[in-house]
């Protein structure tokens, strides 16, 4: 049965890979809500993206994860495009967009890349 539910779950949303301690810590209910948000941010939802600032990501690595999953959202989509969405996002969540990105450099297979050098943008629109 835990085999079944662990198969039903999403390690990846076309291309947006899910690191693995946050698909294993989350419900099957949990992974589907961020396979929806993916979804729906690779497609310029903006609510979406409200939504996925303040998803829960159960702490610690987990949180790393969801900081991965953003940058990886950020890069597909593009700075600009990315911009206009999060422009809509209240002065709370962009601080947490700001914070997961920043996670999201530290933790994701980047070498020496930041919010700073590689979004500066979007960087400003976040820490204005």
């Amino acid at each position: 049965m835990i085999f079944t539910l662990f198969s039903c779950k999403q390690k990846e949303v076309d291309g947006i890979e899910i690191g693995q301690t946050l698909y294993a810590n989350q419900s099957l209910e949990q992974n589907r809500k961020l396979t929806e948000l993916i979804s729906q941010i690779l497609n310029k939802d903006s609510n979406a993206l409200s939504e996925l600032t303040e998803f829960w990501c159960g702490g610690g690595a987990g949180c790393y994860d969801l900081g991965f999953v953003t940058t990886q959202l950020v890069y597909r989509i593009g700075e600009n495009d990315f911009i206009k969405m999060a422009e809509k996002l209240t002065e709370k969540q962009k601080i947490l967009l700001s914070g997961l990105l920043s996670v999201g450099f530290e933790y994701g297979y980047y070498t020496e890349k930041n919010i700073v050098t590689e979004f500066p943008k979007l960087n400003k629109l976040l820490t204005e």
